[in-house]
């Protein structure tokens, strides 16, 4: 049994504060994860126009968001300036690095994407897409390797786009096990590691042991967990470690998932199999996500 581990960072407090405290967790247990972090500024309080998408109102009342976020990020980019999110701290990037994590591409402006993605050009994914990867490379000093669209949003212009920054895989959606994604007729040759477990906000105020719930859904084979550095790395820390502890004791092999996409890929493309992306409604997250269809 594996976890992929995948650690999302999607604003400027998530990455200066929860993920030292992520560090610290990851290597008292000498686990090591993948950092997807969001590369612009921070417009987390942007956030506030989602108001009118059915779940919204329901998911802040679940995970109290000023717990979560606090006061300072939820006005990030309205009343308070965006400040820069992976691009104002290249030497952390390059510490968890060098503790031998990975680091990937969450995507620039994390809620310009979450928001409008479904409606942006192909050019402008790529824009976004490229400024990522620009900034990426000024801190660590080479290409980045993986991206993950932020909120598993992605669209036939997103894979395209994603196609030719000439990644080792993405993880774009919720799923299953590894594919290569298929869209009317069309193959795209990036290789989609899917997150296969509920995250913890989506969980949280739902009336069951989050951990338990968790728990109960590894399965033989591969699992894909998303943490976030808001959320783990903040005020449920202590839980998360004993998620952590409990999948040690029970024998599960924590991973990065540059791990997993090797070991795919290392199979060879033509044994992977190509699957559809759809739009889907998954219970704790408000509008759609993308997901592992069928067979294409």
């Amino acid at each position: 049994m594996l976890l992929g581990l995948r650690i999302d960072v999607d604003t400027r407090a998530g990455l200066r504060e929860g993920v030292p405290r992520l560090l610290d967790l990851l290597r008292r247990h000498s686990v090591r994860a993948t950092f997807f972090v969001t590369f612009g500024p921070d417009h987390s309080g942007r956030a506030w126009r989602r108001l009118g998408r059915p779940g919204f109102l329901l998911k802040m009342w679940r995970t109290n968001p000023f717990r979560l976020y606090g006061l300072r990020t939820l006005l990030s980019g309205t009343l308070l300036p965006a400040l820069p999110v992976g691009e104002g701290a290249p030497e952390l990037l390059r510490e968890v690095r060098d503790e031998g994590h990975e680091v990937g591409i969450h995507g620039y402006d994390h809620v310009l994407w979450q928001d409008k993605v479904e409606r942006m050009e192909e050019a402008e994914i790529e824009g976004e897409l490229n400024a990522a990867k620009a900034a990426y490379e000024r801190a660590l000093g080479a290409p980045p390797l993986s991206s993950a669209a932020p909120g598993w949003r992605c669209t036939p212009a997103t894979l395209s786009a994603q196609e030719r920054l000439g990644l080792l895989y993405a993880s774009d959606v919720r799923g299953s096990s590894p594919f290569l994604p298929a869209h009317d007729g069309k193959s795209f040759e990036t290789l989609q590691i899917p997150t296969t477990l509920p995250t913890l906000d989506e969980l949280l105020g739902r009336g069951q042991g989050i951990n338990d719930l968790l728990l109960s859904r590894l399965r033989e084979g591969l699992n894909v967990h998303t943490a976030h550095a808001e959320v783990e790395g903040g005020p449920h820390l202590p839980l998360f470690e004993e998620f952590i502890r409990e999948v040690l004791r029970r024998g599960v092999r924590v991973v990065r998932l540059r791990d997993v996409a090797e070991a795919a890929l290392d199979k060879g493309l033509e044994n992977i199999p190509r699957m559809s992306v759809r739009r889907q409604k998954i219970a704790g997250r408000s509008g759609w996500v993308a997901c592992q269809g069928l067979a294409g």
